[in-house]
């Protein structure tokens, strides 16, 4: 098939991949450069970078509203568009251009956590599942009907970073499978009930509240991992808390016990994984090995 492929962040990089690699990419849309590092330089997004790689040519336009940026895409003449975390809004000309129109691959189990975050918010509402819709879209936000899904089981110690590399993987498959199948596939209008926003995540969301039970700091530190990452100050510093699991002991918010473990509101969590400022992630053993634990954390 003739696709067009649309997405931005290392998570549609796979899926990217896979389609290259079974299918005729005729072009590559991505979020433009944006400034990184500490020389503030223009980076390109990981699908540019890698549609490069691949030698194909990619175009990144601040927005598909005007006529002149429609028109160039419907002149690609695609049988398909496979959006995956692009970024942009894709207005009714964009959509109903492909012969096929555009499918989105979409990290949950629509209608649950349509939105920007959904491996995130699964993770800290305590989800046993999630999973991979692809869907084909309309002009509403994740709204349209789903043509195929698979459903995850969350690890009890999972992490977003772990959980988005899983989920990554599946969508690359499942988009061969759908494409192969598109002509086929039923689709399957989203129900009213079970609607849930997965809004992106805020950065005053990480700072952790030791007086909140063990089962939601545990679910917190899991679901901002690797990033923006939860923390909390420890002898001044900012520590992050990469990994954890529930642990065994009580006592008042905030106080530490045998190894990395604190108390929380009820219950206490266990940390198995930190990053000092300025430092590498570390094992919570490595990490104590240069930071004392006071007796209580705010």
């Amino acid at each position: 098939m003739r696709v067009v492929f649309m997405g931005t962040p290392e998570f549609s990089v796979p899926v990217l991949e896979a389609l290259a690699a079974a299918h005729e990419v005729i072009c590559v849309y991505s979020q433009p450069p944006r400034p990184a590092g500490r020389g503030k330089k223009d980076r390109p997004s990981p699908v540019q970078a890698k549609a490069e790689a691949l030698g194909l040519p990619v175009r990144h336009p601040v927005s598909l509203k005007g006529a002149e940026a429609q028109a160039d895409f419907a002149a690609l003449d695609a049988d398909v568009a496979v959006v995956v975390a692009y970024g942009l809004i894709l207005p009714r000309a964009v959509l109903d251009a492909p012969r096929h129109g555009c499918v989105n691959i979409h990290a949950s189990l629509l209608p649950r956590w349509r939105g920007a975050a959904p491996i995130h918010r699964a993770i800290m509402a305590g989800d046993a599942q999630t999973g991979i819709c692809i869907m084909q879209m309309e002009a509403g936000l994740d709204t349209g009907p789903v043509l195929m899904r698979e459903a995850l089981e969350i690890g009890a110690e999972e992490t977003t970073g772990d959980l988005h590399d899983r989920l990554s993987g599946l969508g690359a498959r499942m988009i061969l499978d759908a494409l192969a199948g598109l002509p086929g596939l039923v689709p399957e209008v989203q129900p009213e009930a079970g609607v849930t926003y997965a809004a992106k995540i805020d950065k005053a969301e990480a700072r952790i509240d030791w007086a909140r039970p063990a089962v939601e700091v545990d679910r917190q530190i899991r679901g901002l991992s690797p990033f923006p990452g939860a923390w909390c100050e420890i002898a001044g510093e900012r520590v992050k808390i990469l990994r954890s699991r529930l642990g065994a002991g009580q006592g008042a918010p905030g106080a530490t016990g045998p190894g990395f473990t604190v108390a929380c509101g009820a219950g206490a969590i266990e940390v198995l994984e930190a990053q000092r400022e300025g430092k590498r992630p570390m094992p919570a053993a490595e990490v104590l090995r240069g930071l004392t634990l006071p007796a209580r954390l705010d």
